[in-house]
């Protein structure tokens, strides 16, 4: 039975490749976009908060339709609009009188099919047999990660090699991720969240459930601790050392997927001798640590090393949460983890809309943007140790 599903879990793990390119592809050509279309920083901070916008509000319609439409439809719908956006991207820029409105549409077509990604991947994950689920769990969070690393060095690479003037050409060949895992969708096995015979909680239930809110206010932390600092850390990278874009993307946004993929893939191959609260706990405190550091640090290169740490402390945060979710309420079905992707993606949004409308009231001082950012991994903190009282 194992086996038979090893097809639709390595699905799942591009599935998040997919989600990596939506997400972390365009911030690598913000400064393009600024010399190029003249978008200004306040524009630049609208598309982060568009496309995380974009993903919350899928995530709470998938509430209603997912269930009746099933897993498999919406895994193609989430991989085609995912294509869909990339492509738009490199063509309606020139076609709408504003650029930037050209822009903001494509973001919005793959934001869709990024938000469907965000609610689908996990559950059905979740559902395919599997010895240990906080470990897989964790495993499938980590191809996030190598993603964005991927995302990364090879956009970098081609940028270095054939030029940044043929970012559209980049893009296209990113579309085809998503096309080809569509096709795998329309194939593999996908088995039930829920056992047959029994129904999932409905949204009223989940409301008064006090666990649950504890919970979702944990995930819109994990991923605003996230975001907060990879959506800028390519920007704080060159602006702040002052150093060419490529080796501003090494340094800055590679670092810090490296060092999150390596937590979560630790975890992920460890996970049955770890304690995940523990792990959790020790991962927010490295968390405010390394944004104190980015913070504070006098040297930018200290900075930039602090920026790729908070990486390694962030890893656990979002599976981590997935798993106490899933352990905690076993009944939970498409509506908790619709919910708590949601939550996320507010987190998504908000961390780095939080930073960069600090940095701008500063004088674009993005160093005092991320100190404000602190805020989250503290709550995270105090909802873990919130979240075992509950338990009990």
């Amino acid at each position: 039975m194992k086996d038979h599903y090893n097809k639709t879990i390595t699905a799942c793990f591009v599935g998040y490749i997919v989600q990596a390119i939506v997400n972390n592809f365009v911030p690598l050509l913000f400064l393009t976009f600024q010399r190029n279309y003249q978008i200004g920083l306040s524009q630049i901070t609208l598309l982060v908060t568009f496309n995380f916008g974009i993903q919350l509000l899928v995530d709470l319609l998938c509430v209603g339709f997912v269930d009746k439409i099933g897993y498999r439809v919406s895994m193609v719908l989430a991989h085609v609009t995912a294509a869909l956006g990339l492509i738009l991207l490199t063509i309606l820029p020139e076609v709408f009188g504003s650029p930037f409105l050209g822009i903001l549409v494509a973001v919005m077509i793959y934001a869709i099919g990024g938000g469907l990604l965000e609610v689908l991947v996990s559950p059905v994950v979740e559902a395919c047999p599997s010895d240990n689920k906080e470990k897989a769990m964790s495993m499938l969070h980590s191809f996030y990660c190598w993603g964005h690393a991927a995302v990364v060095l090879l956009s970098t690479v081609f940028f270095y090699t054939v030029g940044i003037d043929h970012w559209k050409v980049l893009a296209w060949v990113w579309a085809l991720v998503p096309i080809c895992n569509a096709v795998a969708f329309t194939k593999v096995p996908i088995a039930s969240l829920i056992e047959e015979g029994e129904q999932g909680l409905q949204l009223k239930e989940l409301f008064r459930m006090r666990l649950f809110w504890i919970l979702l206010v944990m995930m819109i932390c994990a991923g605003a601790s996230e975001q907060a600092v990879s959506q800028w850390a390519s920007t704080f990278a060159e602006k702040g050392l002052e150093i060419s874009k490529t080796a501003g993307d090494l340094a800055g946004p590679m670092a810090f997927a490296v060092l999150m993929g390596a937590s979560r893939a630790f975890y992920g191959k460890y996970g049955d001798r770890i304690h995940l609260d523990k792990f959790m706990i020790y991962s927010c405190c490295l968390c405010i640590l390394s944004y104190f550091c980015i913070s504070f640090f006098p040297l930018p290169v200290l900075s930039l090393i602090a920026c790729a740490v908070c990486g390694l402390s962030v890893g656990i945060m979002w599976p981590g949460t997935f798993s106490k979710a899933a352990k905690a309420l076993p009944k939970g079905g498409t509506a908790m983890f619709a919910l708590l992707a949601l939550g996320g993606d507010v987190g998504c949004s908000g961390g780095p809309t939080v930073v960069g409308m600090v940095s701008g009231a500063l004088g674009d001082n993005l160093k005092m943007g991320i100190l404000a950012g602190v805020i989250f991994p503290v709550l995270l903190l105090l909802g873990i140790v919130s979240c075992k009282k509950a338990e009990r």
